[in-house]
């Protein structure tokens, strides 16, 4: 990996790419229901509702509920959840295969690498120091930056401006629809990671290639830029 001039920096989605939060994001879930009356979720249920954000995971549970919730009412129950998980956020979180691997590997070969994540930045960032990745990257970009979230590109694109290059210079790596159509609507490549948080079979996610574990991304980099004849 070290020489290559392609990608010039990695970034990285967080939920369901670098981290396995769905733990701690079902607990926290059913602790917020709870507080208003409402039954648990499962595990499995609660995974299929991540992405897009914590409003986007409040509604989605109503929506599960059978009910209708106003813009307000969501909101409210966004920051409940929020000041219940935040502080836990770490307690049943773990690494995904390979992550730690894959970023030190990165790193060390000084590829720049950030994360991209619909998750607000200061629980990202303690999350990162947690689990001692935080001092690997050059970008953290949260949900709460300014953009609109995933899967609109405002994330990524500002993510590509702190860092100083163009969207052809970089590499995402991702595991949804959010991060996949984020990638491709900004122009940047996208490497889907199996097992994450989604729906859709990963063939069909549309992305450039796709990887069981994420440190198996430095080996399909060399692939894509055999194909694209950069690097």
């Amino acid at each position: 990996m070290a020489g290559v001039s392609w990608p010039k920096a990695v970034l990285f989605d967080l939920d369901g790419t670098l981290i396995d939060s769905a733990p701690d994001i079902h607990e926290s879930l059913n602790q917020t229901l709870a507080s208003y009356g409402e039954p648990p979720f499962t595990l499995e249920a609660v995974t299929r509702m991540i992405g897009g954000g914590v409003p986007k995971l409040i509604e989605r549970a109503y929506a599960a509920l059978g009910k209708q919730i106003d813009r307000a009412s969501r909101d409210k129950v966004a920051e409940r959840f929020l000041a219940i998980y935040e502080p836990r956020a770490t307690e049943l979180t773990t690494l995904t295969a390979g992550a730690s691997e894959a970023t030190r590997a990165f790193s060390d070969a000084g590829v720049p690498i950030g994360v991209v994540t619909n998750k607000p930045e200061a629980a990202t960032r303690e999350i990162l120091a947690h689990f001692g990745l935080l001092d690997l990257l050059d970008a953290v970009v949260g949900g709460d930056a300014g953009p609109e979230k995933k899967p609109a590109p405002g994330l990524l694109l500002l993510a590509c401006e702190r860092l100083g290059l163009g969207v052809g210079d970089v590499v995402f790596v991702g595991d949804s629809e959010n991060d996949v159509e984020a990638a491709l609507a900004a122009g940047i490549a996208v490497v889907a990671v199996r097992g994450g948080y989604t729906a859709i079979m990963p063939e069909e996610l549309g992305a450039d290639a796709l990887v069981d574990r994420v440190d198996a991304v430095p080996a399909v980099l060399e692939t894509l830029r055999a194909r694209t004849k950069v690097g």
